[in-house]
């Protein structure tokens, strides 16, 4: 079978692999589409925090079972499934009292273990869920949808709060439509006006703010705000200028989320913090609810998940993918490979 390979920074090779062989609870999968996630392009650029090499990306996505046991879920060959890439210990503090998301010893595949990017993978039956008739590339995007939503239920968003979330690319959006379908105003910034408005229009967003300077950015939050700036921050780009712009942007009381993984430091005045008595959420992977959930909001009609995708690539361009998003990620939001 054919396999999807980041030897090192910069450099994606297509290699030969045998076939992986199913053991005792576990299906063996046809993977059908994959989506390039923010991580995987920052593992190919040398910039992801959780990045080490070779490494096969991929952890979204969408496929066919071909063979499974028996199991209690129904689960049959030919079913078209997504499934859940967050490998946890299992027997850690976070494990013992259920937040697997938060498990010390996480792997989530294509970052810290081997991803999806290969004709055929295998996986615990645990970790598969029924698509429910969904396409196969709505499917390979539940995953993001499922890091957005996460972020988004840790800020307890009410109807008609006010939200901004900083950063247009595929989690950032994804959080928007998610605070969105709560009933919430949500507003979305980013430094490329393109991909903001493509975001604004696509999916029926409040407005938008360019962040070309902190100034023009602040400004533009006391407009929109009458000077009272958001109820909810969300960072989704993982840079210290956009989590500085989240604390800045934020209310007296706000709730801030923290999705962005960066490898930057940041020195700030913390007793912002203090002052504004900020509640500041950390958001880490999602949980098997999220998924869950998301299949019906989706099946529901409520959200076209496919939408989000501008970039499709077969699996003997993966490279040109790869090179594609990273000069053009201004005016890409979602790339998926069609496998």
């Amino acid at each position: 079978m054919k396999t999807i390979i980041i030897n090192k920074p910069g450099e994606v090779e297509i290699i030969e692999q045998a076939m992986p062989v199913r053991k005792q609870g576990e299906a063996l999968l046809k993977i059908l589409y994959g989506g390039i996630c923010g991580s995987d392009l920052g593992t190919y650029r040398g910039t992801f925090a959780y990045a080490s090499y070779p490494r096969i990306p991929g952890h979204e996505f969408s496929a066919e079972i071909i063979e499974i046991g028996d199991n209690d879920r129904n689960l049959k060959p030919g079913m078209i499934v997504t499934c859940n890439p967050y490998f946890n210990c299992g027997h850690c503090y976070s494990c013992q009292r259920g937040l697997v998301n938060c498990c010390t010893s996480n792997e989530t595949m294509g970052a810290q273990r081997d991803g999806a990017f290969s004709e055929y993978i295998t996986m615990p039956i645990e970790r598969i869920y029924d698509g429910k008739g969904l396409s196969a590339k709505t499917l390979a995007l539940i995953e993001p949808f499922c890091i957005s939503y996460h972020g988004i239920s840790r800020a307890n968003i009410q109807p008609n709060d006010k939200v901004l979330v900083i950063g247009a690319g595929t989690i950032g959006v994804l959080a928007a439509v998610a605070a969105k379908a709560k009933g919430a105003k949500v507003y979305i910034s980013d430094v490329a006006e393109n991909k903001m408005n493509y975001a604004i229009e696509t999916f029926g967003l409040d407005d938008g703010i360019l962040n070309d300077s902190p100034e023009n950015f602040i400004k533009r939050v006391e407009e929109i705000t009458n000077g009272n700036y958001f109820d909810v921050t969300i960072e989704a780009v993982g840079l210290p200028s956009t989590f500085q712009a989240c604390i800045d942007a934020a209310a007296f009381g706000a709730r801030m989320v923290q999705i962005g993984v960066g490898k930057r430091t940041h020195e700030f005045d913390f007793t912002l913090l203090q002052k504004k008595e900020l509640n500041v959420y950390g958001s880490r992977n999602a949980l098997k609810k999220d998924f869950l959930e998301l299949i019906d909001l989706v099946k529901s009609g409520k959200v076209d998940l496919e939408k989000i995708v501008t970039n499709t690539y077969n699996l003997d361009e993966a490279d040109k993918a790869f090179q594609d998003f990273s000069k053009n990620v201004a005016s890409m939001l979602k790339v998926v490979i069609k496998f």
